[in-house]
């Protein structure tokens, strides 16, 4: 009874601290603090620093052990705290956690089977957990890493692997796990280390011949039959402690001629010798002729066989030829149709189109726009002027050719001949004649600044301006001259509507330069966030042909060269708009100068900060589906008018993909959303189909988002 009543007591302690507890308006998400209050509470409200049973700012206050990204909890790092208690089933209302670790404690019972989906690494080896293995394993499907190892768990292991395709590590070893392997194990394609040791685990390993492990431990189970031939390659295998089957059926070997005083008459029936380790028949000239003749039949088909084949392979390879023939005959005409549209298309301008390469740093309001002269609002053209884009594009676009540009003549005498470059596509500046047209890279020339160097404004005899990037020291830091040459030359093959293209180069007195054609209209992150007068102006169809041109010069990148290209720093500042509102990606080719060192981790940093960063990323990863997650953040962007990471706005609001993420799927969630500025102008159909493709293209894992191709067919089927 006093047990009873002491228990009644400590109920009425919790109740009463709850409803006493102040309400308390911390930085983590109130989910989440629930979350880890119930856990706490499960865990026996253990002597952790700074942790409460009820309310707290689990990120804000830094509870030992919880690690968060703004507002989130992403890991719990509780290992060797001597913990007790059981996990509870609030784990599974944590909605951004990726990593958990409760390894070497005393924590018992079952393990929760609300787990959240979000997780990746998942740790609860050395504890007391009993009962089954969770089938809800099935939905973890982001998980790279569990260790269940060192329990009492019991029972079977749950065929719920399908789906588990990025697991790279599994330890479920000393455990109490009966039963055979599951058909969905083979299902583990990433799979590297299996740990099954210690249990009393039986069956066949064939499930497990085809996958591609450095590291397997089976010692000590029950597991039987022959060992599959390619678990025996694997440089780490160790299987002591079960009873394979390691007898191996010969098969019998080839009949031998008879011996002289073996020989039998010629009216002895043929003998067989049994006293040797297999029968043989020792044939007499009958079974002879017969075997003769057997041969021969034997012969005649497989000849007749081969014949057949190369007959095939000779059709086979007319069919392609002719094919071949066809497709090049499509695709010239195909190349007359878009020469054709090019020249009636207003939205291509018959002369060069002016563009600049940059990463602008917004200067201070002082009057002046980035092209450093004083701002002069210029409207957007509204969209009836526009011409749709020729219908329909090929798969991977042409590259096209590109007309000589006219260089000065001081330049074409002073300059050197790039090796391995067609000179009469990109020309080589001096050092000298570069500080003439931008006037020494003058204060007043300044355009904007990135992590690859700060870029100018030229301006050339005839009036005609360009952009020159000066390339910083840490950009540089690893490339020789032979390799920044190499650099330009590949940037120079580049022939894309949507891409910047390259004009020339300077490589002298150690000085680094890229040269790129003027773009007048600025960039697709001016037209959002700083010209309001423009924003006002860009309509919904603008914004979606916007969308095209930056889908269509991705494409390119990746399906069009060979080997594709990363661009690896794909942001709105890098989508340079001509005075039509046609799309220019700069920036393209340079990934090498991101790719190493103190450059590298500049870059990750800074396309994590402003929200552009594949989730990848992080572990320093970075593909061609990294770039389709970019863009999907700059289609955002487009949507709702927003910054991709904006500190101004409530805390919840910061990062735009992790606020918009659960609105895409809404509709009315999604019209509140939308950009104000269009003030509801844009067919609700059209919007619904932009919200796909982009909750398409910010897909956590890599391999669920689309193709850049696909982006591109669905984006231009909305024109």
């Amino acid at each position: 009874m006093g047990s009873a009543n002491c228990g009644i007591f400590v109920g009425w302690v919790v109740v009463v601290v709850a409803l006493a507890a102040p309400f308390c308006a911390g930085v983590t998400d109130p989910r989440d603090v629930v979350a880890i209050n119930s856990l706490y509470v499960a865990l026996g409200i253990p002597p952790l620093d700074k942790w409460m049973p009820v309310g707290g700012d689990p990120c804000g206050d830094q509870w030992k052990g919880v690690l968060c990204v703004f507002s989130n909890v992403t890991e719990i790092r509780l290992n060797g705290m001597n913990l007790g208690g059981n996990l509870g089933d609030s784990l599974g209302n944590l909605k951004s956690v990726i990593n958990i670790d409760f390894s070497n404690n005393h924590i018992g019972g079952p393990i929760p089977s609300n787990l959240p989906v979000t997780i990746r690494n998942f740790s609860l080896a050395g504890n007391q957990f009993t009962g089954n293995i969770p089938e809800a394993l099935s939905s973890l499907i982001q998980l790279m890493d569990l260790e269940l190892n060192n329990n009492l768990l019991s029972g079977g292991i749950p065929d719920s692997f399908q789906q588990l395709t990025g697991l790279i590590n599994l330890d479920i070893s000393a455990n109490n796990l009966t039963g055979q392997l599951p058909p969905s194990t083979a299902n583990l394609a990433a799979l590297k280390t299996l740990r099954l040791q210690n249990n009393k685990l039986s069956g066949f390993l064939n499930v497990l011949q085809d996958l591609h492990l450095n590291d397997l431990n089976i010692e000590n189970n029950l597991f039987s039959g022959p060992i599959p031939d390619k678990l025996l390659e694997i440089p780490n295998f160790r299987k002591d402690g079960n009873p394979f089957n390691t007898t191996i059926i010969l098969s019998p070997p080839a009949a031998l001629p008879p011996s002289p005083a073996e020989a039998p008459s010629s009216g002895e029936e043929p003998k067989i010798q049994t006293d040797g380790p297999s029968a043989i028949y020792i044939p007499n000239s009958k079974s002879s002729t017969a075997r003769k003749f057997s041969t021969t039949t034997v012969v005649i088909w497989v000849a007749v066989t081969g014949a057949l084949i190369l007959f095939a392979l000779g059709v086979c390879l007319f069919m392609w030829r002719c094919c071949k023939c066809r497709q090049k005959s499509r695709d010239a005409e195909m190349d007359n149709v878009e020469k054709s549209n090019d020249s009636k298309a207003s939205i291509q301008p018959s002369s060069r189109l002016e563009k600049v390469p940059m990463e602008p740093v917004v200067k201070p309001q002082n009057g002046y726009g980035l092209d450093g002269r004083r701002m002069v609002t210029t409207p957007v053209p509204q969209v009836e002027q526009l011409p749709p884009p020729p219908l329909p594009f090929p798969h991977v676009e042409k590259r096209v050719k590109v007309k000589p540009l006219a260089v000065p003549a001081e330049v074409a005498t002073k300059s050197h001949t790039l090796k391995n470059l067609n000179s009469s596509s990109v020309s080589v500046f001096t050092i000298a004649s570069l500080q003439q047209y931008t006037n020494s890279f003058s204060e007043d020339n300044f355009i904007g600044q990135g992590m690859l160097g700060s870029v100018y404004r030229a301006e050339l005899p005839d009036g005609k301006l360009l952009a020159v990037k000066k390339l910083s020291t840490t950009a540089l830091r690893r490339q020789s001259d032979d390799e920044f040459l190499e650099l330009v030359s590949r940037i120079s093959e580049l022939r894309h509507a949507n891409i910047v293209e390259l004009v020339g180069y300077c490589n002298e007195h150690q000085q680094h330069l890229l040269v790129y054609e003027y773009c007048a209209n600025g960039t697709l992150h001016d037209l959002l966030h700083v010209d309001e007068e423009s924003h006002k102006n860009f309509s919904w169809n603008m914004r979606i042909r916007v969308a095209l041109g930056a889908s269509r010069a991705l494409q390119y990148l990746h399906d069009g060269c060979e080997p594709p290209i990363v661009h690896r720093n794909f942001k709105s500042a890098n989508i340079l708009l001509d005075e039509k509102l046609a799309v220019h990606v700069s920036d393209c080719g340079l990934s090498p100068l991101l790719s190493s060192g103190s450059t590298s981790e500049l870059s990750g940093r800074l396309l994590t900060a402003h929200g552009y960063s594949a989730p990848e990323f992080e572990s320093g990863s970075y593909t061609c589906q990294s770039d389709v997650y970019s863009l999907g953040v700059v289609m955002l962007e487009i949507l709702t008018g927003r910054k991709s990471f904006d500190r101004s706005r409530p805390r919840g609001e910061h990062s735009l993909v992790r606020w918009a993420i659960p609105q895409l799927h809404d509709i009315d969630a999604l019209s509140r959303m939308v950009d104000p500025s269009l003030n509801g102008a844009y067919p609700v159909k059209s919007l619904s189909r932009f919200a796909d493709i982009i909750s398409r293209c910010v897909q956590w894992e890599p391999g669920f988002r689309p193709p850049m191709s696909e982006i591109a067919q669905d984006l231009l089927h909305m024109i």
